[in-house]
Formats: C-alpha cells, sequence, structure tokens
C-alpha cells in the first residue's frame, strides 16, 4: 500500500522558432544555470495558460467547480456596473469607493493602487448582493450611502471570513489549486496546492534574430521599392523541462475534502501540462506541442525535482534529455532509496524508467487522478 502525500509532474516539451515567454523587453525569458544560459518559461506563464484552456479537459467543465477573476476592475464591473443602470449616479460613487477599497486595501479606491486580485464567484456575488442591499436602502441619499458604505467596510471582513467558511471553493477553483495572496486581507490568502516550477531549456539556449518584412498591397510600382516595414523579433529554440508538485492535503483543504474532485482536477491538470502550449506570437509562430517524455511519481516524502540532472547541459536531442533524467533518478535512488510509484509516457521510448511503468498519456492520467482520489491504492 502507497500513503500519497505528493505527486510530483516531470515532463519534457520541444519547441521549435517561437517565442513562448517574453521579458520587459521583448525577449525570450533567460535564467543561468550550471554555467549556461538557458531559455525560461515562467511559472506565472505555465499556470496561466493551463487555467484558461478551451478544451475537453478545461478546469472550468468540472462538474462543481466554481470560476473565479483575476483583475483590478472586479469591483468596478462586477458589483458597480450593473448598479448605474438602476440607481443614482452619486449613491453608487459614494458606496464604490468603500468597496474597492474593502477589496483592494486602504488605497484602492484609485485603479492605480490596485492590484489584480483573483476572487471566486461567491465572493463576487456577495460584495454585488451587499451594494445592492445598501443603494435601495439609501436610494437618493449619497451621504447615507457612503455613510452605510463605510460601516459595512469595517465589518466586511468579517463578513467575509464567515462566507469563506461557509462556502465551498469561496475563491474559485483556480485559487484552490495555485492560491493567491490579498495583502489588504491575510485572513483571505490561500495556500497553493499546485507548486509550479519555472521550465528551463535541458541545454544552453538557442535562439535567432527573425528580421522581417511588411509588403504594402497598394504600394505601386512608381512608389518606393522594397518592404513597407522592417522590423526584428527573437525566436528561440528547446527542449525545456518542466517541473510540477501536487500537494494531496493541501489540495484537499482548497476543496472542503472532496476526494472526488480532487481526482478529477489532477486527471485533467495532467492532460493541460502535457498538451497545452504557452507562447505568444500564435499566428506567426503556431508554437503548439505536446509533452515528449513525462514521468509521474506518487509517495510521502518531501518531493524533489529532476533539475540537477541537466546542471551540465544536456545534447539539444530528446533522447539525450531523457536518458539524463534516467540517470539522475538512478542515482538518487541509490543514495536515497525508492519509496515513490512510477509512472511514465515517451513519445520514443528509448529505455524503462527506473522501477516505473510505461502508460499512455490517458492512462497516466487516470493513475495520477486516482493517486489523488484515493492515497492509499496499491499503485505498485
Amino acid at each position: 500500500m502507497s500513503d500519497t502525500r505528493f505527486l510530483q509532474i516531470h515532463t519534457l516539451h520541444g519547441y521549435s522558432a517561437a517565442l513562448l515567454n517574453r521579458d520587459d523587453a521583448g525577449h525570450a525569458k533567460r535564467m543561468n544555470y550550471g554555467g549556461a544560459i538557458r531559455t525560461r518559461i515562467s511559472s506565472q506563464c505555465l499556470k496561466r495558460h493551463w487555467r484558461v484552456a478551451d478544451s475537453s479537459d478545461a478546469l472550468d467543465r468540472i462538474d462543481g467547480a466554481v470560476a473565479a477573476v483575476r483583475s483590478r476592475e472586479t469591483v468596478t464591473r462586477r458589483v458597480i456596473q450593473p448598479l448605474r443602470d438602476h440607481h443614482d449616479g452619486s449613491v453608487v460613487d459614494a458606496i464604490e469607493g468603500e468597496f474597492q477599497k474593502a477589496v483592494y486595501g486602504e488605497k484602492g479606491d484609485r485603479r492605480s493602487n490596485r492590484q489584480p486580485l483573483l476572487l471566486g464567484d461567491p465572493e463576487i456575488d456577495y460584495l454585488a448582493r451587499e451594494a445592492q442591499r445598501l443603494a435601495e436602502e439609501h436610494a437618493g441619499d449619497s451621504t447615507a450611502a457612503g455613510k452605510a458604505a463605510k460601516a459595512w467596510v469595517k465589518d466586511s471582513k468579517a463578513n467575509l471570513k464567515a462566507l469563506r467558511e461557509s462556502t465551498t471553493l469561496p475563491g474559485g477553483l483556480v485559487s484552490a489549486l495555485f492560491g493567491r495572496m490579498v495583502t489588504s486581507d491575510p485572513e483571505a490568502n490561500i495556500d497553493a496546492a499546485v507548486h509550479v516550477a519555472h521550465a528551463f531549456t535541458v541545454h544552453a539556449e538557442e535562439s535567432d534574430s527573425d528580421y522581417f518584412t511588411v509588403v504594402d498591397d497598394l504600394a505601386r510600382v512608381e512608389d518606393d521599392p522594397g518592404a513597407d516595414h522592417i522590423g526584428e523579433t527573437e525566436l528561440a529554440s528547446g527542449i525545456f523541462y518542466g517541473y510540477v508538485v501536487v500537494d494531496r492535503a493541501m489540495l484537499l483543504a482548497n476543496l472542503g475534502g472532496d476526494e472526488a474532485m480532487a481526482g478529477t482536477v489532477t486527471e485533467r491538470l495532467v492532460h493541460l501540462i502535457a498538451t497545452v502550449s504557452p507562447g505568444a506570437k500564435l499566428g506567426s509562430t503556431a508554437p503548439y506541442g505536446y509533452a515528449s517524455w513525462i514521468l509521474i511519481e506518487a509517495g510521502e516524502r518531501q518531493p524533489r525535482s529532476l533539475a540537477e540532472a541537466f546542471r551540465r547541459p544536456s545534447r539539444p536531442r530528446m533522447k539525450h534529455a531523457e536518458k539524463a533524467a534516467r540517470d539522475h533518478l538512478a542515482s538518487v535512488d541509490a543514495a536515497f532509496g525508492t519509496d515513490e510509484s512510477r509512472r511514465w509516457m515517451s513519445v520514443s521510448g528509448h529505455a524503462d524508467v527506473p522501477k516505473g511503468e510505461r502508460l499512455s498519456l490517458p492512462d497516466l492520467a487516470v493513475w495520477a487522478g486516482g493517486q489523488i482520489a484515493d492515497a492509499t491504492r496499491d499503485s505498485r
């Protein structure tokens, strides 16, 4: 019998001539590792693409899932805007300022002071009902509405806390998976149950400068010859190592103890990690690709990534990257022993993973979901 405390998901993805994740200068994100510059994909980028993916495995299509919105405009558009068609503008304005502060902090009445905050539909609906109630009770009296809103804000943290304690997924499914931080209300913070590392190329960076031109279709022969626009962008290629950990206890706590939903979420997450590609410049680079190799481990011990397998840059070939991961795993087993159950998938399948069983992606996802839904199942 195996008690699953953590699920570790290791992946290798290959991409060519793409710009998957850009920095503030528009270049591919990078990191220095093992004395070599690598191309990088941030965890924020990866998580966003997984959570907004529109596919048969989309997280928001799970029965019982609760939607969430990350924005600095949630109060403006979802709470206040519906009031403006039916209530006096000055009354609504008086309520809005106080509600913005309640959600985004003391200076939240100014948009520039707000950070994009993740709120679940139950929380948004509660705010909208309270704003509606105040507008109706103090119709035509903006001064009274403002005072009532201030009084409401004074008690809002306690009221929202009660809402969270009595509601399943108050912050939405996304918060339950990836957590959230609310600086204005620390008690609203949710610890992440899914931990995501920045993906990086297992070899030194492979990048090129793409010089491109745009031709004016309506240009005449007598006009200046050549392109109407000239530009330059960076494209990068590589094999990326990705690493994700699912903390079963935290996931169950965030999902209100719903083991069935936890299993379904995990199963879909495996599909999303394997098949959803991060990336900009879709029209000009088509940066779509599936994982070529996935290893999933279930066990009780503290997780450990296989990033050290690539501290010495691998050759930029999938079979060499797989071998480096397998060899490092064997070395870890020799040093620490083997306590994890393992299942793996490979497009090439050059060699077996130590003490693992090869599965197709659908079977791999089902196995992973089962480890989370029933942590004591016999998985050897």
